[in-house]
């Protein structure tokens, strides 16, 4: 059984320095801590589906990138669900996300995803202009126990 949490929202775009893609981001830390998938509450207005594309983009190619990068297999072998479990994102959220950065192809009766170099470098540059992160190592927070209320 699977447990999902709403992301904060955020109107707040990129206009104002990158703060509604800090809220997202730290959401999904906060959605980690707790050990559940997180998503934004759908729908989505258009500004949202900007913003969240922008964040999910972003994460799912570090993600990729860090697993190639880290892995002793060739080609490297990672799932849908496992990138998901990485992420803290629902599969639709990440399923949506390949496919709207054209990454995922079905070949050879399997989908599989297909990452180039000129895209993994797009990505190093588009992470190396951002100023504003969340480094979760100073993040100090507990989830609250809910099955604890009220003994």
């Amino acid at each position: 059984r699977q447990i999902f949490k709403l992301n904060i929202s955020s109107g707040i775009n990129a206009e104002y320095g990158g703060y509604g893609r800090l809220l997202i981001e730290f959401s999904y830390l906060l959605s980690q801590v707790e050990g559940k998938l997180g998503s934004p509450e759908k729908p989505l207005s258009d500004l949202g589906l900007l913003s969240y594309r922008s964040y999910w983009s972003n994460a799912v190619l570090e993600a990729l990138v860090q697993y190639m990068e880290g892995s002793a297999e060739n080609p490297p072998n990672l799932t849908i669900l496992e990138l998901c479990d990485r992420l803290c994102m629902k599969k639709e959220d990440v399923i949506s996300t390949l496919q709207h950065l054209n990454l995922i192809h079905y070949y050879k009766g399997q989908y599989i995803i297909c990452l180039n170099n000129e895209i993994i470098e797009q990505h190093r540059k588009s992470m190396s202009r951002r100023k504003v992160r969340i480094d979760e190592k100073y993040l100090q927070w507990q989830p609250k126990d809910w099955s604890k209320r009220g003994k």
